[in-house]
């Protein structure tokens, strides 16, 4: 599985990689998370408004941060 938190670096996307930690650690699933920064990276995506939750290649959340347990189901949904 790939993880991926695309955003600048902003309080949000710090946030939205903290919950996703939280959360893969709630789930006992040791994964790395990758931060994309790169605007142009980013848009390939088809995101405009970060910070953004990628899973798989998928973008599952954009815009927000969502809550720890959105984020467990997310992937959850995800590993199938």
């Amino acid at each position: 599985m790939e993880i991926a938190v695309l955003g600048s670096g902003c309080k949000n996307c710090e946030a939205l990689e903290a919950t996703t930690h939280e959360a893969l650690s709630n789930l006992g699933i040791d994964q790395e998370i990758t931060k994309i920064t790169d605007f142009g990276e980013i848009a390939s995506y088809g995101v405009m408004k970060t910070p953004a939750l990628v899973i798989d290649g998928n973008v599952v959340v954009k815009g927000r941060v969502p809550p720890t347990a959105e984020v467990a189901s997310l992937v959850t949904a995800a590993i199938g």
